[in-house]
């Protein structure tokens, strides 16, 4: 297994680090650093915990003076590469937030971005004064430098993994869209992911607005191409018509539509949790001209209240002839996940042949102690 990302913060890292600064400000004392980091919960706290810290510590040991800790910081950050450094930005949003600091802050941000991310640091930013902050974004959309202009993105994601929410932008995306367009045709691939990352972010809120951008953007330029077909994996997964066409997936109202026969198989019948098992799907296509098929296969997966949750998984996505004969197994693990528990109950197994249900089976899930 592998060893928890938070225990990257070692002594050996922190009296490294520790060096580092007292190499161009020498009253830093790395003992009393190292000591105020480990002092109390630190061995409670998770990685963003650790992170506030460590940040919190720092700044008991530079200058008492926001603008002089920040400019040690300034001069240190070459030295300072690397995700473990979300220490730096961390500082910026934790003590630079006052508007007498805003211009300062906002260099450290696009100095420490660019050897780390500030995408969490800007966050408090927008939420503080959004209008101000996004002019700002606006602007690092417009930098020559890769980092700065994903900074622009990644930092108002509606919905950005580990990050604030974004509330006001989850009503009213907005705000966001100029700065999307300034980026749709970015030469980097690191900032493209980034755009449609906050589209699918915004799909998942407003479905409208992005099927209309992505059948505006769709054909413009390869790279916006690339960009459209990411952002809406979600409207895909979920089957949107006006997606589905655009993508040119075989239109069908129902099942029957695009298939004249299709069966979907679970062998064993019933497993323990932590156990796998394997489904086997057979689909005939109709006759006709070839079709663009999305293969996949849902669980309602039973939770702890009883309810159930679909979850899908991909099969196949190909272009095949029409009366194309279809065959192959999946191995299917029920084993517990950080992002999934499993419960014992009946589970319902569907195909589903461009988001529509063609076949399905049912598998009973048991305790590993059960008999």
């Amino acid at each position: 297994m592998a060893e928890p990302l938070k225990n990257m913060y070692s002594q050996d890292f922190l009296e490294q680090f520790g060096r580092t600064i007292k190499a161009v400000y020498p009253s830093f004392s790395i003992e009393d650093f190292v000591q105020k980091v480990f002092a109390d919960e630190w061995q409670e706290l998770e990685l963003k915990g650790r992170i506030r810290k460590i940040t919190c510590s720092l700044k008991e040991c530079l200058p008492v003076k926001y603008e002089e800790a920040i400019e040690i910081l300034l001069v240190v950050h070459n030295s300072c590469s690397g995700f473990p450094y979300l220490i730096l930005p961390d500082f910026v949003e934790v003590f630079g937030q006052d508007d007498q600091h805003w211009e300062l802050s906002m260099r450290a941000l696009e100095t420490f971005t660019q050897h780390s991310s500030a995408e969490f640091a800007v966050r408090p930013f927008i939420i503080h004064d959004p209008e101000r902050m996004m002019k700002q974004m606006f602007r690092w959309a417009g930098s020559p430098n890769e980092h700065i202009r994903r900074l622009a993105s990644e930092g108002c994601r509606p919905r950005l993994p580990w990050g604030q929410a974004l509330t006001r932008f989850k009503q009213d995306p907005a705000p966001i869209l100029p700065i999307l367009e300034l980026l749709k045709e970015d030469s980097s691939l690191y900032v493209r992911k980034s755009v449609a990352n906050n589209l699918n972010d915004i799909a998942k809120d407003h479905p409208d607005i992005v099927i209309d951008i992505a059948q505006r953007w769709m054909g413009k330029h390869p790279h916006t191409d690339w960009i459209v077909r990411h952002a809406c994996r979600t409207l895909i997964r979920s089957a949107e018509p006006e997606v589905m066409k655009l993508f040119g997936y075989a239109d069908t109202k129902d099942g029957s539509a695009l298939t004249q026969k299709a069966t979907i198989a679970v062998n064993p019948i019933q497993v323990q949790i932590g156990d796998s098992s394997e489904l086997q799907y057979e689909i005939y296509v109709r006759e006709g001209e070839p079709v663009r098929i999305r293969i996949e296969y849902g669980i309602d997966f039973v939770k702890s209240s009883g309810k159930v949750s679909r979850k899908k998984f991909l099969l196949s996505d190909k272009t095949v002839d029409g009366g194309s004969h279809l065959k192959a197994s999946r191995t299917h693990r029920w084993a517990d996940l950080t992002t999934r528990r499993h419960y014992p109950g009946q589970h319902k197994i569907v195909l589903l042949v461009n988001g529509q249900e063609v076949a399905h089976t049912q598998l009973l899930l048991i305790n590993a102690h059960s008999s």
